[in-house]
């Protein structure tokens, strides 16, 4: 058989299934983490009362926020937890009278998630709709349609279905919007995000407390990695010890992150099979770990063995990168200030001639005239890839250059718009504000970087929430 290891008697991923336990042996972290409780009730009744003071100065009656399901039990956005710690789909009236209380509108998937977590905060009106539909159910109707006939009876009774109404969600609110508009025609409808959005930007210290807390998970689960990292450990087991290490403490999902190994510290991506091997780079590159409906987000590299000059120049001008970065960040000064600082190297250098993002190549650029930019076909080597029975016969990623032409953005909650840490960016930092400081170099076939830093604004300066494993690569010696 092609997947048998040679001289083995026995399929490769039999061979490896009975350590992957084992490899987490004798694992404990450096530091202890402390969890962080729940948000109290008075951090929610703060800003229900900001919020419905905003739409007081707006003169809307009420405020409509919808939340849907997309993937496998993720939210589309995070407004409904942000009011009210609500963990799924749903429509949250919010009247702008106080005497009135929100009304809750949910269940109209079948996504099974009930509380504790998720108990609604300030809540008590909750409906279930159901979900609707010949084939699953034997019950014929539209889950979209008795979605919009339950808000419209539940507008008509707080007294508001023909006022003038705020709307905060995402794309998928869309169709509710859409059909909501013609079964309430004597309301008037704005687009409101921003009376939710303008309220991430500063954190109380509770948020960054959860925040803080989020990031110690990350450096968790890197110290978790950084253990089972040796020649012979597949990527599927260095994603898995991360992914325990996180989840046993208290994170709540496990997909928010990616790795990426080969020659060259350019691959990014999910566990596909890779066997680590002397002379690999290894990226993990964590999007987010949740805690408490709040992320953060690091990146850190591992060199397994001894790399190429070429690599070590880009390892270290990355790193130079970030902390340059970091030195820039107080309160008053320029976000573009922090973002410029971070290309010094880069230019120093000569990968890049400026930190300006519109003049900068980035890896998933379009061609100069605006056209899409052809992917390279040529064979690349993978035998890890070619004895599962396939061949990697495109370069990635299509362009050198940073992922982006910036050096980072807004750390908030899933799904929620954020800012960019970018030269275009001329607003001023301010205490209490998260970001992700990460600088990156992917040059195909050659050599590539991603590194970076979860950052708190503090009145001293910058307070690196990711501190408990190094900026610097992680070695792995032969």
């Amino acid at each position: 058989m092609e997947n048998l290891k040679k001289g083995a008697g026995k399929p490769l991923h039999e061979s490896r299934v009975n350590r992957c336990e084992k490899l987490l042996e004798g694992f404990e972290p450096n530091f202890t983490f402390n969890p962080i409780d729940p948000l109290p009730r008075e951090e929610f009744e703060e800003r229900l009362r900001r919020i419905r003071r905003e739409a007081t100065v707006g003169n809307y009656d009420a405020l409509v926020l919808h939340t849907d399901i997309v993937g496998w039990y993720h939210t589309s956005n995070s407004y409904l937890r942000y009011v009210c710690d609500w963990t799924r789909e749903g429509v949250l009236i919010i009247p702008t009278d106080q005497d009135k209380e929100p009304t809750l509108l949910s269940f109209f998937t079948a996504s099974v998630i009930l509380p504790p977590p998720g108990e609604p905060v300030l809540v008590e009106d909750i409906w279930q709709v159901a979900p609707w539909g010949r084939e699953s159910l034997d019950r014929p109707g539209n889950a979209g349609q008795k979605l919009v006939e339950a808000t419209q009876s539940a507008m008509e009774r707080l007294g508001v279905s023909a006022g003038r109404i705020g709307l905060i969600g995402d794309r998928t609110s869309v169709p509710f919007w859409s059909m909501l508009e013609k079964v309430l025609p004597h309301a008037a409808f704005a687009n409101e995000n921003g009376i939710i959005n303008r309220m991430q930007r500063i954190r109380s210290k509770r948020e960054q407390a959860i925040i803080r807390a989020a990031a110690q998970l990350i450096d968790i689960g890197m110290q978790a990695a950084y253990h089972v990292i040796k020649p012979g450990v597949t990527d599927h087991e260095i994603y898995a010890a991360f992914t325990y290490a996180q989840l046993a403490r208290g994170g709540e999902t496990g997909d928010g992150y990616q790795i990426g190994i080969n020659r060259f510290g350019t691959h990014c991506g999910k566990p596909y099979g890779h066997v680590v091997k002397p002379g690999d780079l290894i990226n993990i590159y964590v999007s987010n770990v949740t805690y408490r409906g709040y992320y953060a987000q690091t990146a850190r590299m591992i060199a397994v063995g001894n790399i190429t000059t070429k690599q070590e120049e880009v390892l270290a001008m990355c790193v130079e990168a970030v902390k340059r970065a970091m030195a820039v960040v107080k309160p008053g000064s320029l976000v573009r200030e922090v973002n410029n600082a971070s290309f010094d190297p880069y230019i120093r250098l000569g990968y890049l001639n400026s930190p300006e993002a519109r003049a900068m190549p980035f890896n998933w650029e379009a061609m100069p005239d605006g056209t899409p930019r052809p992917v390279a076909r040529q064979y690349v080597p993978d035998e890890d890839w070619e004895r599962q029975g396939r061949t990697l016969m495109h370069v990635y990623p299509a362009a050198p250059g940073p992922h982006n032409p910036n050096v980072g953005h807004e750390v908030t909650m899933p799904g929620m718009p954020c800012y960019n840490v970018a030269s275009n960016n001329y607003d001023r930092l301010e205490e209490g504000m998260v970001f992700v400081l990460h600088s990156m170099w992917l040059e195909p076939m050659v050599a590539g970087c991603n590194v970076g830093e979860c950052v708190l604004v503090t009145p001293e300066g910058a307070e690196n929430l990711s501190c408990h494993t190094p900026l610097e690569p992680h070695r792995v010696t032969i």
